[in-house]
């Protein structure tokens, strides 16, 4: 699949984007096992409440069983009183689902063989700015036609002033190639790539 290089003055000739890559039959179970894996390992699961044998209170029957013509009690702990215990509450847990490294790099293949099929993956020459500013930032993404558009940037390796640069625009995402996940490329209109990280990316995907 060739596509155009873009640069900043632009057009800056063509790249060819690998079918093992760029060109391969979506499977959609795998796509969203690796979407559902992602989300579940982004949680902290660390919500805790207690329950009626761990909130402070006084364990003496609050009135007598019979007589008062109130609802009996035994237990200022219960449930139903204001300040009792939580039923069912939630308890710290760990949500993490594992996921095979050979069906995770599938599914970023299936996601960027989606994206390149829809001409939604433009590629790049130079993707950086000099100064980690939000105005430069902002500079890039109109110069690349791309002002207002929620895109994912593809760079070779981190680089500090475009994750600070691009941390305060809406609908922006910065990763370096070796971090490519399947969310964030599914979760953007436009994956925009540095020319290196073309490479990259496929010495990734590919081993």
């Amino acid at each position: 699949m060739e596509v155009e290089v873009l640069s900043r003055t632009g057009s800056a000739g063509k790249i060819d984007l690998p079918d093992g890559v760029f060109n391969v039959k979506p499977k959609k179970k795998v796509l969203y096992e690796a979407v559902r894996s992602y989300l579940a390992n982004q949680r902290q699961g660390n919500a805790s409440t207690k329950g009626r044998s761990e909130v402070k209170a006084s364990g003496r029957k609050p009135w007598k069983q019979k007589g008062l013509g109130r609802a009996r009690s035994g237990t200022a702990a219960s449930p139903i009183w204001k300040g009792g215990g939580t039923v069912f509450g939630p308890k710290p847990r760990d949500y993490y689902i594992s996921m095979p490294k050979k069906e995770r790099r599938l599914a970023i293949r299936c996601a960027l063989s989606i994206k390149a099929k829809e001409g939604e993956v433009k590629v790049v020459d130079g993707l950086a700015i000099d100064e980690p500013k939000t105005r430069l930032a902002a500079e890039l993404m109109r110069s690349l036609g791309l002002e207002g558009a929620k895109c994912l940037f593809v760079l070779p390796e981190k680089n500090e002033n475009m994750v600070k640069g691009m941390r305060n625009i809406p609908g922006v995402t910065t990763t370096a190639a070796k971090d490519l996940n399947v969310y964030d490329v599914m979760n953007c209109d436009t994956v925009v790539m540095d020319k290196r990280a073309v490479d990259k990316v496929v010495e990734v995907l590919k081993r």
